[in-house]
């Protein structure tokens, strides 16, 4: 962690129609409210609205947002307690992304599990829009950041297909739940600080780029 580098953007977006920002769950119901929200998440929202804005200043005009949006009795609630369900604040994009001037430009898609592509129109839009650069925002580093850059990463293998995927270390986080909260509240302890390091090296494995942020 202490060798990543900044990855400027004059290094990064050559080719804007080809390039897509991707964020998932990047919703109230991980930042600000709710069983799941985390500080932690939400102290990578300003930067990611940053990241977003700078993107479009430099012409990126695909957007896509992946988002926790859950039937009431769903079955992921066995592992994780309710959050996210549909139609509730919890649901919602955060403010920060929302109130974007070109937020009316966004894709989003809605998910009812960790993984970004089960059940969602993900590959169909990957199909349609074809990309040489996807950079991966969002929570959480270890679940769901990682399943989505995980497939995009194997989707463009299994093709052959030339696809950087770039993953900026200060836009993406995982939350926190100590040993004796966790006994506390019957579920296993989740050390944020240690699987948010593992993971980004797990994606590195991968030869998905991660970086230290993107600057200007």
């Amino acid at each position: 962690m202490r060798h990543l580098k900044p990855l400027a953007w004059s290094d990064l977006l050559a080719d804007p129609p080809h390039t897509a920002l991707f964020s998932v769950d990047l919703i109230n119901g991980f930042c600000y409210e709710g069983n799941l929200a985390s500080l932690r998440v939400a102290r990578i929202v300003p930067a990611t609205a940053q990241l977003f804005a700078q993107a479009y200043a430099r012409g990126l005009r695909q957007f896509v947002l992946i988002q926790e949006w859950h039937d009431e009795q769903a079955e992921e609630f066995k592992a994780f307690a309710p959050h996210g369900i549909r139609h509730t604040r919890e649901a919602q994009t955060v403010a920060a992304l929302a109130s974007l001037p070109f937020a009316d430009t966004f894709t989003i898609m809605h998910k009812n599990s960790v993984d970004s592509a089960a059940g969602t129109e993900l590959d169909a839009w990957l199909d349609a829009h074809p990309l040489d650069t996807v950079i991966v925002v969002g929570d959480c580093t270890d679940i769901c950041v990682f399943l989505l850059a995980l497939h995009l990463r194997t989707r463009a293998n299994a093709c052959n297909q030339l696809l950087r995927i770039i993953v900026p270390a200060n836009c993406v986080d995982t939350y926190d739940l100590p040993i004796e909260m966790a006994r506390q509240v019957g579920a296993l302890p989740h050390d944020g600080e240690l699987l948010h390091d593992l993971f980004l090296y797990e994606m590195a494995l991968h030869g998905i780029e991660v970086v230290q942020a993107i600057m200007e």
